[in-house]
């Protein structure tokens, strides 16, 4: 019987609006804000084999097309299961980048490989949990919206664990101004206590050390979960990190900046972060994650999944040290970060939390969910197709 090959990769990108949204010009950050709209770009790729079976998925950013389209070629030609061949080749190939662009690939790989087992990828990766708890990630600070001041912060906290969220995370205001994100977490330390885990998450947005330490120092203070990618460096100053850790009782989370399996587990073995984070986005796919995912067993680690989506809750179903799923970007204006193109009743909106904070993960053959074409091809902006 001849074995079935990667025919063809489709590649369509849109860019669809999200209400009560704004970006700012020169950061690129996006908060909540009241009547205004801002817009996100995302990727679907769809994979087919010579006997007609397919793969699908949409993730990523426009930024990563061409990388997507040179890692697709790669594809054409093998069997329809290769992925650990893909994975090392496209390693290879795009050494000398950010490899961003497979993650997308991979991850329909897995999708088609579901599909045509009948089995959903959660099953395929052994996964045993049906729901995940959730956490709130919200957007970013800014004017004219929810989250003007420290005790916005708090109210939506307070709003969110009404809906059953078992954690919150601000992300401050984008800017280098440590006094506001201090009070932030000082505030929300004194009126969320312990019923929620809290995290803050800067965003690479804090300039010096010192500042850096005293916002630590305060999510001390504030019996903080975690405090993530602090600093400016994006994740790269270990040596800082270790300093920070030796001082401070809050767990860093350092790695979301950090691309791959061999950058990640250097960073975490040279003393710079308490948990090793992973997005199959960013990682090179489902299989770039669960090398992750092993590598921090193997050390005794909690692994952290970055972002909302099917595939990284059918990752997370067959994790046992993974704690929380991103629920992300969610704020009072219900801005809409991860959706409107799914077609199956998938939704990463904040209100879809169920009332004891969990999410399911997608019970369907391959990633268990279905797509809007219609809403996708409405805001099309680029095609691209590679094929035999």
């Amino acid at each position: 019987m001849t074995q079935a090959t990667i025919a063809a990769v489709q590649v369509t990108a849109f860019r669809y609006p999200i209400q009560n949204c704004a970006t700012e010009r020169t950061s690129g950050h996006t908060f909540d804000c009241t009547g205004a709209t801002s817009s996100r770009a995302r990727l679907h790729v769809t994979i087919r084999a010579t006997d007609g079976s397919c793969g699908t998925y949409v993730g990523g950013t426009d930024v990563m097309l061409p990388q997507v389209e040179k890692a697709a070629q790669l594809l054409i030609g093998m069997p329809w299961h290769a992925r650990e061949p893909f994975y090392a080749t496209a390693r290879r190939l795009l050494q000398k980048h950010d490899r961003m662009g497979v993650g997308l690939l991979d991850s329909a790989l897995w999708d088609l490989a579901g599909k045509r087992a009948g089995m959903s990828v959660a099953e395929m990766l052994g996964g045993a949990r049906a729901t995940l708890p959730a956490y709130a990630s919200t957007w970013m600070g800014g004017p004219g919206g929810g989250l003007q001041v420290p005790q916005d912060y708090v109210d939506f906290a307070l709003e969110c664990r009404e809906l059953g969220y078992r954690g919150f995370k601000m992300h401050g205001w984008g800017v280098d101004d440590v006094d506001r994100e201090i009070a932030t977490v000082l505030a929300l330390g004194k009126a969320i206590g312990h019923s929620m885990a809290l995290m803050s998450d800067p965003m690479c947005s804090i300039n010096g050390f010192g500042d850096t330490l005293r916002l630590a120092k305060a999510c001390d203070a504030a019996g903080f979960y975690w405090l993530e990618d602090p600093m400016s460096d994006g994740g790269q100053a270990a040596t800082a990190y270790r300093a920070i850790r030796e001082k401070c009782a809050t767990p860093l989370m350092i790695g979301e900046c950090v691309r791959g399996l061999e950058a990640n587990a250097s960073v975490v073995l040279a003393g710079a972060s308490d948990f090793v984070r992973a997005d199959p986005d960013f990682d090179m796919g489902i299989t770039g994650t669960m090398k992750l995912a092993h590598f921090a067993e193997a050390i005794g680690l909690d692994v952290e999944l970055h972002a909302p989506g099917p595939a990284q809750r059918a990752c997370m179903a067959a994790l046992r040290n993974s704690k929380f799923y991103e629920v992300s970007m969610v704020g009072p204006g219900r801005g809409l970060f991860a959706g409107g193109y799914y077609a199956c009743g998938y939704s990463d909106a904040l209100d879809d939390v169920s009332a004891d904070g969990t999410v399911p993960v997608p019970a369907g053959a391959g990633l268990g969910v279905q797509y809007d074409m219609d809403f996708i091809r409405g805001y099309a902006f680029a095609d691209l197709k590679v094929a035999a």
